[in-house]
């Protein structure tokens, strides 16, 4: 990671440990953006009792939380740092008197210019990968819990996040031919349901929304594995296909369960199982927490497979960025 990535993370961590008490941690953003939050905020739960919350730009802004206020921290992304929801979210905490912080790939935006504590990442094919948005926030987070109640076990998470480049690239390679028989086998498919939970389930309905559904213009839904037995299960169907994340988390038997049922009525599972991933380089206790990194890039290697038997490149659009809306 660029030393000026590690400062202003660095900047952004003691600003929020100055806060004599902080009761709430926000984390705000849309689409993708805000589905990077997901991980972050399982995180927070397990590592601290301060209430940390994802929401959606344009909800946060109207729905207006009670407690948003001088004691709270805002998170914010938006890769353009011209997302007009986020950059209002932005503004409204910081006109609450709340520590601000966000995330962009371009300096000089208006996000960029609407938080107290900018934080800028990169994101190409050249880039190291401990610069991008995800690795960046773990960073943070980390840097964050770790101002406020120093532990050994933050500084090892601060010091796995360096590894994360060899950790994305063994992966990927791992994965390359299950990617390329996916998009082979469902280049045609016009719905794919995607389930997960805990730390995964953000990565999930990232890839739903995002890459599926946004990027691919098939029909998707992000199904959380505790829920898939409230409803969706209704759905499930020799022919209907279902991709399924087992996370390395507490929250591994919601998957397992999930998937149980699921393999005996659906003959079209593509199952992930974060147990195969090579997670040298991240320390065993800290596994569970750095899996949904993995599982993020290999489903883009899976998106990236689809929409090449598609014929249907990642960057086209019906309407966003070519229209008002």
């Amino acid at each position: 990671m660029k030393q000026e990535h590690i400062d202003q993370i660095m900047a952004a961590a003691k600003a929020v440990k100055a806060k004599k008490n902080v009761n709430h941690i926000y984390m705000v953003a849309c689409g993708g953006s805000k589905a990077l939050f997901d991980p972050a905020q399982y995180i927070f739960d397990r590592e601290t009792d301060i209430p940390a919350t994802v929401y959606s730009s344009n909800e946060f802004v109207h729905r207006a939380p009670k407690a948003l206020g001088e004691d709270s921290v805002v998170i914010t992304c938006s890769h353009s740092g011209n997302t007009p929801e986020t950059v209002k979210a932005t503004e409204v905490a910081r006109a609450k008197g709340a520590t601000t912080i966000c995330f962009s790939h371009l300096t000089d935006s208006p996000l960029w210019n609407a938080a107290e504590y900018p934080i800028h990442y990169n994101w190409s094919d050249e880039s190291d990968a401990s610069d991008y948005n995800n690795a960046a926030l773990y960073s943070l987070v980390f840097h964050i819990l770790n101002e406020l109640a120093p532990n050994e076990k933050y500084e090892r998470a601060i010091k796995c996040v360096e590894n994360v480049p060899e950790l994305f690239k063994r992966n990927v390679e791992k994965f390359a031919a299950s990617a390329k028989q996916f998009g082979e086998d469902y280049k045609r498919e016009p719905m794919i349901y995607t389930m997960a939970s805990g730390a995964n389930y953000g990565v999930a309905y990232s890839f739903a929304i995002c890459l599926l559904m946004e990027m691919q213009w098939i029909h998707s839904h992000a199904i959380h594995s505790g829920e898939y037995f409230h409803g969706p299960f209704e759905c499930t169907d020799y022919d209907v296909p279902f991709i399924i994340i087992k996370g390395l988390d507490e929250c591994r038997p919601l998957d397992e369960r999930a998937h149980a049922f699921c393999q005996k009525y659906s003959k079209r599972i593509t199952l992930i199982d974060a147990a195969q991933f090579d997670m040298t380089g991240v320390d065993e206790d800290l596994r569970g927490y750095f899996c949904p990194l993995v599982v993020g890039v290999v489903l883009r290697k899976y998106a990236d497979e689809i929409a090449d038997h598609r014929g249907h490149p990642l960057s086209v659009r019906r309407y966003m960025w070519r229209m008002e809306y």
